[in-house]
């Protein structure tokens, strides 16, 4: 991001509802200026009563490429002209990119957590991977495993059993994977874990500001599991901490929420993202944060 905004720059954002949290804007901003690129990345509060003429707005205003975070991952899709295979797989959207007037959705949400699984050198392929829910990331970590040749199991909490359900016939339609879901207890807990070499969290349990939670007691955490949280805020969460401590090897929920950013970066821009310089900068605000 140059320092003076004229008519020949490049604007990109993000639109979600609540917005006020996204890191998305001093991460992709810091890429923009560090790149010397004639970009802006806004941040943009869209209700889902007005999704569809928000859309219209990236056409009309040649806005070159939006993030999408809650609540339109889903509903998006319907207003796009295409979508990336692996996005229409996933069935969510979290980038758009605007060629001309003719938008495509991708899910770099997907590929951001695979490429922070290899950046570890964690390699999912055989591997038999727990999921700790059924919603929107887990959706998209459940695509990119099932492609990858995981075997899985994901469990969900009671209220939303059926979201689980949902998500192996998904997996098993589109990958013929191999997937068992069930119901989140600790009796179902136990005994998958025991068995799995990764662990996934993709619910909200240990969010800030609830960073006294975990879904894993930490009793159940060993040293032969990789241990991966979604969660980002805060930056090392209890079930890190405690997964840190039996021994096990853990990736932070920065790391995808970093690759995801980087993909979007490369597909807006055409231009090798700047990762170190995206991590450092979401890094520094979350740590300003917890101050």
């Amino acid at each position: 991001m140059k320092d003076i905004i004229s008519g020949k720059t490049i604007v990109c954002g993000i639109i979600g509802d609540p917005i006020e949290h996204t890191m998305s804007p001093v991460m992709h901003n810091a890429a923009f200026k560090v790149m010397g690129l004639d970009y802006i990345y806004i941040p943009f509060q869209v209700k889902s009563v007005v999704l569809r003429k928000a859309v219209e707005g990236i056409r009309g205003l040649n806005i070159r490429g939006m993030n999408v975070t809650v609540p339109h991952k889903v509903s998006i899709i319907q207003f796009l002209d295409q979508l990336d295979p692996l996005a229409e797989k996933i069935g969510a959207v979290n980038t758009i990119v605007n060629n001309g007037g003719i938008l495509t959705g991708y899910n770099t949400d997907a590929i951001g957590f695979l490429r922070a699984l290899q950046e570890k050198d964690v390699d999912p392929a055989g591997k038999r991977v727990l999921l700790l829910g059924a919603g929107g990331a887990a959706r998209a970590i459940g695509c990119i495993l099932a492609q990858e040749k995981a075997q899985l199991t994901i469990l969900n909490r009671n209220q939303e059993l059926s979201w689980a359900e949902n998500l192996a016939q998904r997996l098993i339609k589109n990958y013929k994977a191999d997937v068992n879901p069930g119901e989140l207890t600790r009796e179902n807990l136990q005994k998958a874990i025991a068995k799995a070499d990764i662990v996934v969290n993709a619910t909200i349990v240990g969010m800030s500001p609830d960073t006294d939670q975990t879904p894993v007691p930490a009793e159940m955490l060993s040293a032969n599991l990789t241990v991966f949280d979604v969660v980002y805020n805060p930056l090392q969460t209890k079930l890190l901490r405690e997964a840190k401590n039996a021994g096990a090897r853990t990736i932070s929920g920065l790391d995808m929420l970093v690759w995801q950013g980087a993909i979007s970066f490369e597909k807006w821009t055409g231009q090798t993202p700047p990762v170190d310089v995206m991590y450092q900068s979401v890094r520094k605000l979350l740590q300003n944060n917890e101050k």
